[in-house]
């Protein structure tokens, strides 16, 4: 099984099942000198974890993360630097419950990648779904942790938009209200709705899936490359590559196929500061492929849990027709819980592509440009 590693200068492979010993990751690519705990990074896998109220998993994981290589103790503040070599980090599982899986062990769960791993490999790992469960996303948000702290001025946030059919009013958005519901919503009146709803969902044994924005601010212009570096089209492979995802959009995305020309056109003045200013961000703060210094915006769609306790039709792995129960402990919504992993992959792809301009065109050309300039 081959393709467990991202990204091209910070570079991040993980490792691990969800009913192993531990999962984690390697960073490779980070540079040298700046500051790092394990506590910078388990403040973002504690937005993660398991089990932080009824609307998750029950499943009790403190995902606390040790810092394996790649760091050593500056002498001028005496605090923690990375030294430009891999960083490994590792997750103990803790809390695994495999029994809770045995009596599907030879069952196809609908909705999820038993089949497809087990034509692929010829095996797969039953006990949670082994390496396709979410909880390898933990060693994601670890390494976006690190990433974090690679683009200057740089700030990465997400939040829940959407659970089934119920959207947050945009009026009402207030980034201060992600951290006071279990939703990450910025909505409070939605948040509440969510509540109710989400009761309903979980009491009925069923799950329901959920699209998740996230922001990245104090993003320079320049970063990406045509044609096939496009930035857009990196956040798009990274954002699905998180489990249960099945869409992805920029800016406006597919709504950007209802407006006109002039309505989506994001025009251009000069701005007091001496930079361009937009009207307007349709594009998501992405134009060829490569970052305008807006906010760069994303969205993403996850689809309903695939562990679900009401019965349905399936096939095992010896061609047979049944049914199946999926019991144990499931998220009702694993929308709520990928938003620091989404905030992590956003974060990866953009220190990726800035170690990637600095590398090609170093400080860049001056701006804006004179007439005569060549």
């Amino acid at each position: 099984m081959s393709f467990n590693t991202f990204g091209h200068i910070f570079r991040v492979t993980t490792f691990g099942e969800s009913h192993g010993p531990a999962l984690g990751c390697v960073v490779d690519g980070c540079p040298s000198r700046i500051p790092l705990s394990a506590a910078d990074i388990q403040h973002h896998l504690d937005r993660r974890k398991p089990g932080q109220s009824r609307f998750t998993t029950q499943r009790r994981e403190p995902d606390s993360v040790r810092i394996l290589s790649g760091t050593f103790s500056d002498e001028a503040t005496g605090g923690e630097v990375t030294t430009g070599a891999p960083i490994a980090l590792l997750i103990d599982n803790v809390d695994q419950r495999s029994k809770d899986y045995s009596d599907i062990k030879d069952k196809y769960r609908p909705g999820h990648a038993d089949y497809t791993y087990d034509i692929k490999y010829g095996l797969r790992d039953y006990r949670g779904g082994g390496r396709s469960s979410a909880r390898e996303t933990a060693a994601r948000v670890a390494a976006g942790a690190i990433a974090r702290k690679i683009v200057p001025g740089a700030t990465v946030r997400g939040a829940l938009v959407q659970m089934g059919p119920h959207r947050i009013a945009r009026d009402n958005w207030d980034w201060n209200e992600i951290d006071r519901n279990p939703f990450f919503c910025p909505d409070a009146k939605a948040a509440e709705k969510f509540a109710d709803y989400l009761d309903g969902i979980r009491k009925s044994g069923s799950s329901i899936g959920a699209v998740i924005e996230i922001v990245a601010e104090g993003v320079p212009p320049g970063l990406g490359a045509p044609v096939y570096g496009k930035l857009d089209a990196e956040l798009a492979s990274a954002l699905m590559s998180i489990n249960a995802v099945k869409g992805v959009e920029i800016g406006d995305g597919f709504a950007a196929a209802e407006l006109s020309g002039e309505e989506n056109a994001d025009e251009m003045r000069m701005g007091n500061d001496g930079k361009p200013r937009f009207l307007s961000n349709h594009a998501g703060g992405i134009l060829g492929g490569i970052s305008t210094g807006q906010s760069v915006v994303a969205r993403f769609a996850v689809k309903p849990t695939s562990s679900i306790l009401n019965l349905r039709r399936t096939i095992d792995r010896f061609g047979r027709e049944t049914e199946i129960v999926t019991t144990g402990r499931h998220d009702p919504c694993v929308g709520i819980r990928a938003v620091p992993v989404g905030e992590a992959m956003v974060a990866c792809v953009l220190a990726d592509h800035y170690l990637r301009h600095r590398a090609q065109a170093g400080e860049g050309p001056a701006w804006p440009f004179t007439p005569n300039q060549t």
